[in-house]
């Protein structure tokens, strides 16, 4: 090689890895996203969501078929949408547009995550406070802000120690919430049927239900009535389908998970998603929706006053209290840092983990409103219109300038130092999206529909007028060079970084396992169902209750215990090639 190629290989050798493209050897298989995606979607906001539901009057059939419906469509998208550009790429959405779009560009977007990820973190731990706030026998907070210094001392603490780990400890949590997954589904699961027979007996004064039928007749009569909470007729299938297809826009329409699927060895790992979409945003929310609306009517409230806590405590006894708060955390955490990241792109003299500490500041202060969790279900609807555009812009660049004769990194090519076609599409689209909703012609859990196709074809027309069909044959020599002298190094990496984990088949690592499967899984599955479905009358449903609350909370420390001991385990000592030397120049 000449001595420009050695230098180039040099520059890229020094490159932290997130500037640079996902190597071959360190690509997932599908294993790893389903695990990845159960786990960072089955979080204790679905106490929040699932009670929405209630409170926005969907009836059952809505529910049944428009979530099933909705969060199909959201598969799909991630499949069809982020996956392809993700792969094709194998940069993270950060890296593409502090790569192609531009300072300023860069700068509004990282902005904009900011806001966004601050919101996210302060609603998580102010759920997991609000299972504290039972503990410590705080009053409940019906207010937007809060009523008591006791809260706000229990949500404050509750925020400075998520911060403080996200400073610290991210992976060590990141880890740990990776354990979490197969327990979250079950307890999801488990926490609805252990309310299900008292729900049927205070309508029909039976505890067992017959048939699924029976269940669909108890749920639209108890649960999903139809009737919102002002006792007018609630939200339709129509809405059901949107929001379960709008929850997650930013990450798919918006291509915020390219982070996530850069690492999918092929595209079709996108389907992947389903665990998170068809159990987290399905089951349990269905599922938190019935525990929401038994716990209302036990305590003679209103579902829009009742917190998590009170939801998790009634159906799960102390392990709800588990629940509430890890999940909570756990996301909140991952929030946290990505929003640190974000803010460290907007003030870039600043260091990570100072700007971290000043965006935790505000989060602390944040999560003493209940009114930021409450508003979720919207929060995450604008959250998704305001990013959708830009995930337009890259689909456009990805996937409509190569069959236009376009060139897909034009702005690169160019040596711009702004991309204004991409900062006026990006205007134009919120002005569009947000006047549509203010205006109220569109339903806005649609709103990203027209705005995303409205930036595709906006930056499309834009990016033509500004030279983005013409040819730059040095530029794009020395990217093609830039491209080679990528993979020679990812070539280099893969000789002598790790190649092949060592499986640990020993039989204590067998027993470990067997230990947290059967305790933590199955034994808290099978108390649950028998408290649907053995329970005849309500002395019999209590002692069952009763039962599975006495054993659960054992259950979940058992669980975490070895789940813990386990995954410390698997990282066991892993095969390594000898370094290879690189060939003389």
């Amino acid at each position: 090689m000449g001595e420009t190629s050695t230098e180039l290989r040099r520059a890229i050798a020094g490159m932290d890895d997130e500037q640079l493209p996902v190597p071959q050897h360190r690509l997932h298989g599908p294993g790893h996203f389903l695990g990845l995606y159960a786990a960072e979607h089955v979080a204790a906001t679905e106490f929040v969501i699932g009670a929405a539901f209630v409170a926005l009057g969907a009836t059952i059939h809505d529910i049944l078929i428009g979530l099933l419906i909705g969060n199909l469509l959201a598969v799909l998208s991630f499949w069809l949408i982020t996956a392809p550009i993700a792969v094709k790429t194998r940069l993270s959405l950060y890296t593409y547009l502090e790569q192609n779009m531009g300072e300023l560009f860069s700068r509004l977007y990282n902005g904009a995550n900011v806001l966004i990820f601050i919101v996210i973190s302060a609603a998580m731990i102010t759920v997991s406070a609000t299972a504290l706030r039972v503990l410590f026998g705080v009053p409940p907070q019906h207010m937007p802000y809060p009523t008591s210094a006791s809260f706000v001392l229990i949500a404050a603490s509750a925020s400075v120690i998520a911060v403080l780990v996200a400073y610290y400890g991210f992976n060590v949590l990141s880890e740990f919430a990776s354990i979490c997954a197969p327990w979250l589904m079950v307890m999801f699961t488990a926490g609805g049927m252990v309310l299900i027979p008292a729900l049927n007996e205070s309508l029909t004064g039976q505890t067992v239900l017959a048939s699924f039928g029976d269940f669909v007749d108890l749920a639209g009569a108890t649960v999903f009535t139809g009737t919102n909470a002002d006792g007018e007729p609630g939200i339709g299938i129509w809405e059901v389908i949107g929001f379960g297809w709008a929850a997650n826009t930013f990450a798919h329409f918006g291509l915020i998970d390219m982070a996530l699927l850069r690492y999918a060895r092929k595209k079709r790992y996108g389907l992947c998603t389903a665990t998170g979409m068809m159990f987290g945003h399905y089951v349990a929310w269905i599922s938190a929706a019935l525990m929401g609306a038994a716990t209302a009517a036990f305590m003679q409230t209103s579902i829009a006053f009742v917190s998590p806590g009170d939801v998790a405590y009634l159906a799960l006894g102390a392990s709800g209290f588990v629940i509430v708060i890890v999940a909570g955390w756990t996301t909140a955490n991952s929030n946290l840092y990505r929003a640190g990241l974000a803010a460290q792109a907007v003030f870039p003299n600043i260091s990570r983990t100072k700007v971290t500490l000043i965006v935790g500041a505000v989060v602390v202060v944040g999560s003493c409103f209940p009114i930021i969790y409450r508003s979720f279900l919207p929060l995450l609807t604008y959250a998704g219109l305001l990013l959708v555009p830009v995930g337009g812009i890259v689909f456009a660049e990805q996937h409509l300038f190569p069959r236009m004769g376009m060139k897909t990194y034009w702005h690169r090519l160019r040596g711009a130092h702004q991309n204004y076609p991409a900062v006026i599409t990006w205007a134009v689209a919120l002005i569009f999206g947000f006047g549509l909703n203010m205006i109220d012609l569109f339903p806005f859990y649609y709103l990203f529909v027209p705005t995303w196709i409205l930036s595709v074809l906006l930056y499309t027309g834009l990016a033509k007028r500004a030279g983005a069909d013409r040819a730059w044959p040095e530029a794009e020599a020395r990217l093609a060079a830039f491209d080679e002298a990528v993979k020679e190094h990812h070539r280099e990496l893969a000789a002598r970084e790790v190649t092949e984990p060592v499986k640990d088949t020993s039989v204590l690592t067998k027993i470990i396992r067997a230990v947290w499967i059967v305790v933590g899984l199955l034994i808290p599955a099978v108390l649950a169902w028998r408290v649907l479905f053995d329970s005849p009358d309500l002395d019999s449903y209590y002692a069952n209750r009763e039962l599975f609350y006495s054993l659960t909370i054992w259950c979940t420390a058992i669980y975490f215990s070895f789940a813990w001991w386990d995954l410390k385990r698997s990282k066991a000592p892993r095969r390594t090639a000898m370094p290879v030397e690189c060939p003389a120049e």
